[in-house]
């Protein structure tokens, strides 16, 4: 395993996280799925110990998932070891059976006492706004409460989880105001909406994590065939046959790179991520053992012809993919 420098920080993070999105469980809010379907936590603390083993000291979670049941394992598995780096997300909440968000200070004060006494910690050491708008930022409450719980010893680092498909206006203004320490951002082969942004943040001195390197599943190859998931599973309505279909067939050029770098096509797209020395983290969702093993293995250093090959596609083919993803939520 090789580690990066989290921005500034004094965080020296694995260049692979430990996505915890997943081990959260089939969670519902009402009849929305707001998991990956059902998880056995005992193949889940397997897959805890066997990332810890293969050298993950990042790992990557949110009050949300699974309703705390994610940062509760967590704090179960790995409990309140110093040389593990525990990030966790707050303003995604579910009241009443129904989804909506908070970033009052109130709120954010309280949920990090929560999360702490799950995840079993004296401090978090990077805490995220989990996809707050502008509107939140400009009201500045959520700001405040960061900034008091960074004083306060509750939180070491803290930062944001920028929104999916238009990451700029928030990270412009963390930028701008020179606040936060970090910048989470969806970053893959398909999705490359981030890349300008993470060349100018990491120069101002933000860490960045990428998360959704394999699109939901997308850039595994797993889909060849199409796929059915189970009512709690978010990606039931998201990917759909004519998303998987048209995906399968706008990547089918740049899959011809494995058998020059001899890797997989999941190998490929972490590989493609970790070519970006801004990067400091990839964050692949981690279920099971397996899983653990096989995303830290095989990773390439891609050649600058092949890293910009994949960047055409990005603003070319791989666009109206990306269109049809954001049009299923």
């Amino acid at each position: 395993m090789q580690y990066r420098k989290f921005g500034n920080t004094d965080l020296l993070v694995s260049e692979v996280g430990f996505g915890a999105w997943a081990i959260g469980g089939g969670a519902m809010i009402g009849s929305t799925a707001i998991g990956w379907g059902d998880a056995d936590d005992n193949v889940s603390v397997k897959a805890i110990h066997t990332a810890l083993d293969a050298g993950i000291n990042f790992f990557d979670t949110a009050d949300i998932y699974g309703l705390g049941h994610s940062e509760e394992l967590l704090g179960k598995t790995i409990d309140n070891k110093k040389e593990i780096i525990i990030a966790t997300k707050v303003g995604n909440v579910s009241r009443n059976d129904q989804f909506t968000v908070d970033y009052s200070k109130e709120y954010i004060l309280k949920a990090c006492e929560e999360s702490l006494k799950r995840l079993k910690r004296d401090t978090i050491d990077y805490y995220q706004l989990h996809t707050a708008r502008l509107s939140h930022l400009q009201q500045g409450d959520c700001t405040v409460a960061m900034e008091k719980l960074q004083q306060q010893g509750k939180i070491r680092y803290w930062g944001i989880s920028l929104n999916t498909f238009d990451p700029l206006p928030e990270a412009e203004f963390f930028i701008q105001q020179k606040i936060g320490k970090g910048f989470q951002v969806v970053l893959n082969i398909l999705n490359q909406k981030a890349l300008p942004l993470i060349k100018k943040a990491s120069g101002e001195g933000y860490g960045i994590i990428a998360r959704m390197p394999l699109q939901f599943g997308l850039l595994t190859g797993k889909f060849d065939q199409g796929a059915s998931f189970p009512d709690n599973d978010h990606r039931k309505n998201r990917l759909i046959r004519q998303v998987i279909d048209t995906a399968n067939s706008a990547l089918g050029p740049v899959w011809q790179l494995c058998r020059k770098y001899e890797v997989n096509k999941t190998q490929l797209a972490l590989s493609f991520i970790l070519s970006y020395e801004e990067v400091s983290t990839v964050i692949p969702g981690i279920r099971t053992a397996a899983h653990a093993e096989s995303n830290t293995v095989g990773l390439v250093q891609l050649e600058k012809t092949d890293r910009e090959l994949i960047e055409q596609f990005g603003t070319g083919s791989f666009v109206r993919v990306m269109e049809m993803i954001q049009k299923q939520g």
